[in-house]
């Protein structure tokens, strides 16, 4: 499961990737291009597996990773210091490690680790 470990404000966390919809795109559309800034691979997207409010709307895929390095991602996360938000390291843990993480939001990754475990798999 690919994450982002945040470090901000002497606090350490994990999110997943994306960001937000820009006008014109389709939440899938943004989890393409989020994925490609955040990560640096092109991806495509398979089911929604959840819509959440969390801080607005949010749209979770299934994924999978068809082109480009992992951690190579150029966005603004990682060229822009003036934004002060901390610091962005993707990385790559096992499913069935989330609920062991400070991952948010919690139910999403819950959530993702329920499938995992179902005779029926994300698959």
């Amino acid at each position: 499961m690919a994450l982002i470990k945040r470090i901000r404000a002497d606090q350490v966390y994990y999110v997943f990737p994306g960001g937000g919809i820009e006008e014109g795109e389709t939440p899938a559309e943004a989890a393409k291009r989020e994925a490609f800034e955040e990560l640096g691979v092109k991806v495509n997207i398979y089911n929604c597996l959840a819509i959440i409010d969390f801080n607005g709307t949010q749209y979770y895929f299934l994924a999978e990773i068809v082109e480009g390095e992992f951690g190579t991602g150029q966005g603004e996360e990682y060229s822009d210091p003036g934004r002060e938000r901390g610091t962005y390291v993707p990385m790559w843990t096992y499913i069935n490690k989330l609920s062991t993480l400070d991952v948010r939001p919690r139910e999403i990754a819950l959530k993702v680790q329920s499938f995992s475990s179902s005779p029926y798999n994300l698959h």
